[in-house]
């Protein structure tokens, strides 16, 4: 089949366009062909449209957005404006499904979280015009986040976030959200966990990542504590900056890497709460992508290069649709700090991981647990290693593909 991948961005290290990414290469191995169409494509990508006004920054976009919430008492302009913005995005999808053939599509949570309200709306009119077998990748839920309440489209989130039509199969990434949208929608929904490439063993240091350490101002001897997300609230890393601060190794540097989506406000909160704490805190989210690459002379390292060198992972998370850096963390074989957030204790943590764990709060024996990890070998190897074998049982790209193949891509889907 052509399969259709459709989303506000395709593009850059967040979850969304990693976990599509992910479900490209499988559906690839499977013998299908892939496109995308979003308001942002990563170069070298599948093929694709790019339609940029289906970006959920777009101006349009964010001048419908800035309207919709916060508010219960409609802008004049708001709704013709979303009409007008739904038509030119409808016609965007048209053209990307006769292009190229499309069999299927996968929107990637545009149909879950209304950042892109009318794109929501207007990809629910062409499925429900076509008929188009869809399979909805729901990542998060609008109803899962303050900030959506209050609002003034209360009739639009209902039609389209998600919309309820019979070509469409609903797919969530944990079994809280599963059970959300049945009591919320009555709508049915497979789980299908955030996954990883196992099989391929981990990159190690080479010749263009061998410096990353010196480049981030690290010296030898430095422990090197990897917070890899990135740098927005929910992300909790004031409790990462407590935790290096109660570990006290001074050869201990937190290392933030991610310089998209960025809230310049909580890094300043950051900032000032190392400072007060004595904590060497590096943000070198200008020096990491999602790929390699030279600019203004300087290396660009890739997110990977950052686990190949890390120590110990930091992830201390309020909230998460599922968690790719524990994902990530289980790859690379390092250990890993993990608030328990209410979807790693529903779905992740009862599967045996060993990660040291906190509830939302730092604890004596989190840094006891850490120190101990940090120096002694041997209980490292075992703890990583054990990881890495549950998560290539649970989360590898081969359990996708059953996922797929048993439940999203039957006959006459």
């Amino acid at each position: 089949m052509n399969i259709g991948f459709i989303s506000t961005r395709l593009a850059g290290n967040d979850g969304v366009s990693l976990e599509a990414a992910k479900w490209a290469t499988v559906l690839r191995r499977m013998g299908h062909e892939v496109f995308y169409c979003a308001g942002e494509l990563e170069d070298g990508g599948p093929p694709g449209l790019l339609v940029p006004e289906m970006h959920f920054n777009s101006p349009e976009s964010m001048w419908i957005r800035t309207r919709a919430y916060g508010t219960t008492t409609p802008h004049p302009e708001l709704f013709p404006r979303i009409e007008r913005l739904q038509a030119t995005l409808e016609a965007g999808l048209k053209t990307f499904i006769t292009d190229y053939a499309i069999d299927l599509i996968i929107p990637q949570n545009v149909l879950s979280i209304p950042l892109q309200i009318p794109l929501g709306l207007a990809l629910t009119q062409v499925i429900a015009e076509t008929g188009i077998p869809t399979v909805a990748h729901h990542h998060d839920f609008y109803w899962e986040r303050d900030c959506y309440e209050p609002n003034c489209i209360p009739h639009l989130l209902d039609r389209a976030f998600p919309p309820d039509l019979p070509s469409i199969r609903h797919v969530v990434i944990n079994s809280l959200a599963q059970r959300a949208l049945k009591a919320r929608r009555g709508i049915e929904a497979i789980i299908v966990p955030n996954v990883f490439d196992f099989a391929t063993p981990p990159p190690g240091i080479d010749e263009f990542n061998a410096d990353l350490r010196a480049a981030i101002g690290l010296a030898p001897g430095d422990i090197f504590i990897l917070q890899p997300t990135r740098v927005i609230r929910r992300k909790g890393i004031e409790l990462a900056v407590e935790f290096v601060q109660r570990l006290g190794d001074p050869r201990c540097k937190l290392v933030l890497t991610h310089g998209d989506d960025l809230d310049l406000d909580y890094l300043r909160q950051i900032q000032e709460q190392a400072q007060r704490a004595n904590v060497d805190l590096r943000f070198v989210g200008h020096r990491i992508s999602t790929s390699r690459q030279i600019k203004d002379g300087k290396k660009v390292y890739a997110l990977w290069d950052a686990y190949i060198h890390a120590d110990f992972v930091t992830y201390p998370s309020l909230y998460e649709g599922f968690g790719n850096a524990l994902l990530e963390a289980m790859y690379f074989k390092k250990p890993m700090l993990v608030n328990r957030y209410p979807v790693y204790v529903a779905d992740i943590g009862p599967l045996g991981f060993d990660f040291i764990e906190i509830d939302g709060r730092v604890t004596e024996e989190a840094v006891t647990q850490a120190q101990r990890v940090l120096t002694d070998p041997d209980l490292r190897q075992r703890m990583v290693e054990q990881n890495f074998q549950l998560g290539k049982r649970y989360f590898s790209l081969e359990v996708l593909a059953g996922f797929i193949t048993r439940h999203l891509l039957k006959p006459g889907n």
